[in-house]
């Protein structure tokens, strides 16, 4: 049994379909991740599972409980929004005790939930401090502390380190990560940011346009992408278009490319082939592509010249032209390459992908 259910779910706003018919389900005590460009319904599908907005049609269910149409107070869920959506006229410790007080906890367990929370979140002795006397940290820090604080069955987060700059980001990640780890808690977390996404969460699910593209494990989606989307959206990738030349009944497939017209091989699934005489796309990663100055007889070894080397710190992108078909390789030392210097580009059938 998940611990949450989303069924079908679709939401329209005049004529624009914001979500159209998500199912996923989150497992008790995950770190569930929605990744997807702006505008693509993660955080109207968020505001979905909080009840601030009712789906059309579909269902939600909590630990096995329809709750689609439960108001937001009786779900019990804390958030965390991208504004910290903190009350400036309210000190840390009110703001911290705004949920329990909705709630009418007794002061003294008011007290010590405010007082663990601020503990957690490494804000002790905060509780007296006006909301403008914080940095964006650790304004972002009283709004985990608030969303913890009612001891929620599920936490929901809407881009809450997109206000903070890049240090700050990343030590933040570190300490909610460990934070909902250490609680035991269940999370759902919406970003916009592969990096971040893949650094907090068990596993992510890709939205493009209202739509569901592929869930799985960080590493997963990342090296196995299913669909175009998903592999133009997270990081850089070789899109090969390429025609299929062998028999459906093999798992050795074979294709030639429509730039460059090489020929490529690599594993494929019967379910996974195109007809035919329907072009497909190929992906490879770029710091799967090797580039050899020798001429050996690798399996998919495209003859090319150097184009362009960019150096880029601990890595440089080397742009190789293959007969036409351009592709991009990451490598680590550039010291034997140069410009117009000719080479093998050697895509590994281990490392390409075919795309639906």
């Amino acid at each position: 049994m998940s611990f949450l259910s989303l069924n079908d779910i679709s939401r329209t706003f005049g004529t624009t379909r914001a979500v159209a018919g998500v199912s996923l389900d989150v497992n008790q005590g995950e770190f569930f991740g929605l990744l997807g460009p702006s505008g693509c319904g993660k955080t109207t599908t968020l505001r979905m599972i909080a009840g601030l907005e009712k789906p059309d049609s579909g269902s939600i269910l909590f630990q096995d409980k329809d709750i689609t149409n439960l108001p937001p107070e009786r779900r019990g869920f804390g958030m965390v929004f991208q504004n910290y959506a903190l009350f400036p006229h309210l000190n840390v410790f009110e703001n911290v005790a705004f949920g329990l007080r909705a709630r009418h906890k007794r002061k003294e367990e008011m007290n010590e939930r405010v007082n663990s929370a601020l503990e957690l979140v490494q804000l002790p002795n905060y509780g007296k401090r006006a909301i403008d006397q914080l940095s964006g940290g650790q304004q972002q820090r009283v709004a985990i502390a608030r969303a913890i604080a009612i001891e929620p069955a599920l936490l929901l987060f809407d881009e809450p380190l997109s206000n903070l700059d890049v240090s700050l980001r990343e030590e933040t990640r570190r300490e909610l990560r460990e934070l909902v780890t250490r609680l035991g808690l269940t999370a759902v977390y919406v970003t916009h940011d592969q990096e971040e996404a893949f650094a907090l969460c068990d596993r992510i699910s890709v939205m493009v346009g209202g739509k569901l593209m592929q869930t799985g494990r960080p590493r997963e989606l990342y090296e196995q992408p299913s669909e175009i989307s998903v592999a133009c959206f997270l990081g850089r990738n070789n899109l090969i278009k390429a025609m299929r030349l062998s028999s459906s009944k093999t798992t050795d497939g074979e294709f030639k490319t429509l730039e460059g017209e090489h020929t490529l091989h690599l594993p494929v699934k019967h379910e996974d082939l195109a007809p035919l005489n329907k072009p497909v796309y190929l992906a490879i990663r770029p710091e799967h592509v090797e580039l050899s100055t020798n001429n050996n007889a690798a399996e998919n070894s495209l003859r090319g010249n150097i184009r362009e080397i960019v150096f880029g710190g601990a890595t440089s992108t080397v742009r190789v032209d293959a007969n036409g078909l351009l592709i991009e390789a990451l490598v680590l030392r550039t010291d034997a390459l140069e410009v117009n210097q000719p080479c093998n580009v050697i895509l590994s059938p281990d490392h390409l992908t075919l795309l639906k």
